[in-house]
């Protein structure tokens, strides 16, 4: 599986829980404490995505492991950003290892990460997959679960779905689909982040002037808090909220 975290508050730098914690990103990459099946080094790639001027999120990605990378630690440093999402990947056997399968996946001003994996893939989504207008079936970045997940999911948030609402959807059409599926799901707009435990680890805390959610504690601070599986954590300015995640899977929600 993967690694992944995300930021929502004051404006501050990606670098802090990435590289200078504890338990950063980067030691999650090659020491992760809670895999929970699929691997146990995170070295297909990463990518970091942050807010700067204007609502459209800027993105780094490659496809080799985070600590090959000697650069990003003084980019992220020199970032400040009230949004940011960062991944580090351990493909699924039989996926492409290309810089196009890295979260964070982008479009229409919003950041994505999946880390898990769907059951049963293609076959069991494959009726999902047809759903889709067939010129963006056709232009997925690649072809792995992640990248469908992102495409299915924009295409409710294009819809004008609320983010909680389309990610809820979207874990229970797909668990339907592949039961078993781990669906860690993070999505920000720069206003919301949304974060689900769906047969995963995710923990977030609260600094006081911004929420961290992340698939494991970054450092030993007592704050951290796990999400009960089977709910999602949603962050906005007003604070955090813990919701069960109860899709409408009724034949007109498809």
């Amino acid at each position: 599986m993967c690694r992944h975290l995300a930021y929502l508050g004051e404006p501050r730098s990606p670098a802090e829980m990435l590289f200078h914690a504890p338990h950063s990103l980067l030691v999650q990459s090659y020491a992760p404490r809670d895999m929970r099946g699929g691997g146990s080094v995170n070295a297909d790639g990463y990518g970091l995505g942050w807010y700067a001027e204007g609502p459209d999120p800027l993105r780094l990605r490659r496809s080799a492991p985070l600590w090959t990378d000697g650069d990003l630690p003084a980019l992220a440093g020199s970032v400040r950003s009230h949004a940011f999402l960062a991944a580090v990947r351990n493909g699924t056997t039989g996926m492409p290892v290309v810089e196009a399968a890295n979260a964070p996946f982008t479009g229409g001003g919003y950041l994505f990460s999946h880390n898990g994996l769907v059951r049963g893939w293609p076959d069991s989504v494959a009726e999902l997959a047809a759903k889709l207008p067939i010129t963006r079936l056709l232009t997925l970045e690649a072809t792995t679960d992640s990248v469908l997940l992102w495409a299915l999911l924009r295409e409710r948030l294009e819809a004008g779905e609320d983010p909680l609402s389309a990610v809820t959807w979207l874990t229970g059409m797909i668990e339907e689909a592949g039961p078993g599926s781990r669906l860690n799901l993070l999505l920000t707009d720069g206003r919301t982040l949304i974060g689900t435990a769906w047969t995963h680890s995710l923990s977030y805390r609260d600094t006081g002037d911004g929420v961290f959610v992340a698939s494991e504690p970054c450092d030993d601070d007592p704050g951290w808090t796990p999400v009960p599986d089977h709910h999602a954590v949603r962050v906005t300015g007003a604070g955090v909220e813990i919701l069960p995640l109860e899709a409408d899977r009724s034949p007109e929600a498809r």
